[in-house]
């Protein structure tokens, strides 16, 4: 059953692929003089922030990650907007008593910004960014948080990514996986992790929660 769908962000509910991308630009040509090109930096969406600036600068990654913030920011607002079908998908769940969250790698203050730029910020019934838990994905820790805070096992929820840090964290913390298809990330890379389904657009989530559910209700009559 799926009580539960919880988005990444970047990438998944926002798109964002493009100011990552030219943040990342930016920090390495300024900072370091190297020109890495994008398939180079799109394999590390979904992990946190300093971890991936720490491959190029083990020693003082914060010098980068200062810079990426600085860059990020100023140039936010004008080039992030939610990915098609975004509201519809999520009203839709809503409508079906399913409860709404974000499991981010994201700092909460830009994952709030993000989704209040795009209007989504009041459907959430639950954000969870690196500020919550320890442990972030690939560990299933952040989703076994929203699942605790919305009050339901992880077994009934559904995590939707656009990376196999998305799908890892999923399956590390028993929850259903969801691959979009509209990823930056060469798909092959991450199907290889095996999520339980894989969409083209975010409104195929309506289709797959009343499935999943309808199933468990025949279950249910069969055995009553």
């Amino acid at each position: 059953m799926i009580k539960a769908v919880l988005f990444d962000l970047d990438g998944t509910l926002l798109n964002t692929n493009q100011l990552i991308i030219e943040s990342f630009k930016h920090v390495f040509e300024t900072e370091l003089n190297i020109y890495p090109d994008e398939k180079e930096i799109v394999q590390y969406f979904g992990e946190p922030l300093l971890q991936t600036l720490a491959r190029y600068d083990e020693k003082n990654p914060q010098r980068l990650y200062n810079a990426y913030i600085k860059y990020n920011e100023k140039n936010h607002d004008d080039v992030v907007f939610a990915m098609e079908g975004a509201e519809k998908a999520i009203l839709g769940l809503k409508e079906r008593d399913i409860k709404v969250g974000v499991v981010s790698s994201k700092r909460r203050i830009m994952v709030d910004r993000g989704l209040k730029v795009c209007c989504l910020s009041e459907l959430m019934d639950v954000i969870i960014t690196p500020e919550d838990t320890e442990k972030h994905k690939p560990d299933g820790a952040p989703l076994v948080k929203a699942c605790s805070m919305l009050g339901i096992d992880p077994t009934d929820a559904l995590m939707v990514g656009d990376s196999h840090f998305d799908i890892l964290c999923g399956k590390n913390a028993m929850a259903k996986t969801c691959l979009v298809k509209y990823t930056a990330i060469p798909i092959e890379n991450i199907l290889k992790y095996e999520p339980n389904f894989f969409i083209e657009k975010l409104t195929d989530l309506l289709e797959i929660a009343d499935k999943e559910n309808n199933k468990n209700v025949e279950l249910c009559n069969n055995i009553v």
